[in-house]
């Protein structure tokens, strides 16, 4: 990451139009380096539009993006160095053993070959596949395949890493080694992460957070401030984080998660917060 950067990702103005229609909005915002920042918002609210752009994917229609220090539109080749990527779909090479996508991928993106031992035992180890890790991908799991996906995305160890749901699919246990993981990696080498996610309590321990709906930020915040002014704001009603998102988006995280609880809604329903 390039020394003047004070921030690791910085939005000023984005936008995104597909003809006609606005995806996202003037979007300005800010995620310190070394941050864990939490991106919520309901299915089609514009989340995966403004990742798109972050990681050079798309070219924004009007505003400014930085990733790392550098520009998405006019320095893609120094933002992609310096980022990991774990999108919904997968993204390995099922022709490939699982040992083989682990070695491919430190090629790439130019791992030291006096490192790669290292990274590799380390990916092997948070995988959990055991000797199945030299078997093809085709034989895997979906959870399998997910596991070898965390472990691939990790082992550059980049400056700024963008989960997409990245613990879909996955069993506790892989999950909570996945954030212990993590964890350390950022204590270690401050590495800043940016998450999506349908899992609320993944985003509990944030250092800050962006609710988007309908292609423009409604909240921001960590997430006790979201929770204190929302209960303030609202008569001191007590609240967690899952009644402030539906209550500022109308929508549930996840489709087979509770709804709001009745008192907050009718609160918020009172001022005409909810559609």
């Amino acid at each position: 990451m390039t020394s003047t950067s004070r921030h690791a990702i910085r939005c000023h103005d984005l936008s995104v139009r597909f003809g006609e229609t606005v995806a996202v909005d003037h979007l300005s915002f800010t995620v310190e380096r070394g941050a864990f920042f939490g991106f919520l918002g309901p299915n089609g609210a514009g989340k995966s539009t403004t990742v798109s752009v972050l990681c050079t994917l798309r070219a924004p229609s009007g505003g400014t993006a930085q990733v790392a220090g550098f520009d998405v539109a006019k320095d893609p080749h120094d933002v992609r160095k310096r980022i990991g990527v774990l999108f919904q779909d997968p993204c390995v090479d099922d022709r490939l053993t699982g040992l083989e996508n682990l070695r491919l991928h430190a090629m790439v993106y130019g791992v030291p070959r006096k490192e790669r031992p290292r990274r590799l035992d380390e990916a092997v180890a948070l995988t959990g596949l055991g000797d199945a890790i030299s078997r093809s991908v085709r034989t895997y799991s979906g959870g399998m395949r997910r596991r070898l996906e965390l472990a691939r995305v990790l082992l550059h160890e980049p400056d700024v890493l963008f989960l997409d749901e990245p613990t879909g699919g996955l069993d506790p246990q892989t999950r909570r080694a996945f954030w212990a993981y993590l964890a350390d990696l950022r204590a270690q080498r401050g590495t800043t992460v940016f998450l999506t996610t349908h899992y609320l309590e993944e985003v509990e321990a944030a250092d800050a957070l962006a609710i988007i709906d309908h292609g423009h930020i409604v909240a921001t915040g960590s997430p006790t401030e979201l929770r204190q002014n929302f209960a303030a704001e609202h008569g001191g009603i007590e609240c967690r984080l899952e009644d402030v998102f539906v209550a500022l988006t109308g929508h549930r995280i996840r489709e087979d998660a509770a709804s709001g609880r009745d008192h907050v809604r009718e609160a918020v329903q009172k001022r005409g917060r909810v559609r």
